[in-house]
């Protein structure tokens, strides 16, 4: 009986280590993708190039950081025991959460300035936005096939 406990938990274990590797390497895959795609679309000399992805990596770590602040904060595991005092204290720590990611935006296009032109910048939105839809139509796609094959 231990036996096959000890064989089920590992077998869990294999198939969760699995699954999370799979997902890393999914978000690896992207964010190849996505700087590829920013790097063609934008044009960078070597030397913006050498300014440029420094700022934007770190901007995309603490952007992502608060990004999964905020989402802990609204999932609160039972809504209807929730009181009204916990409530404004979860809406305030979101409002803070939300004005550190309008300053740490701020800092970025400072600093992107300072390594890119402003018409690169400007374009670095339209680029970011475009790689969004485009791999938003693609996750479309793909659902679509699974659901039609049998």
């Amino acid at each position: 009986m231990k036996m096959k406990k000890l064989i089920t938990l590992g077998l869990l274990l294999l198939l969760t280590f699995n699954a999370f590797a799979q997902h890393k390497e999914r978000d690896e895959r992207i964010k190849t993708l996505k700087i590829a795609f920013i790097t063609e679309r934008l044009a960078f000399t070597e030397s913006e190039a050498q300014k440029f992805w420094p700022i934007y990596n770190a901007f995309e770590e603490e952007n992502n950081k608060l990004r999964r602040e905020a989402y802990n904060k609204r999932k609160v595991e039972n809504m209807e025991s929730l009181s009204e005092s916990e409530a404004k204290k979860i809406l305030n720590e979101m409002v803070s959460i939300e004005e550190q990611k309008h300053q740490l935006r701020q800092k970025f296009m400072k600093d992107l300035l300072i390594a890119i032109p402003a018409k690169k910048v400007v374009l670095l939105k339209a680029s970011e936005d475009e790689f969004n839809k485009r791999m938003f139509e693609e996750f479309k796609k793909r659902r679509q096939e699974k659901k039609e094959k049998p």
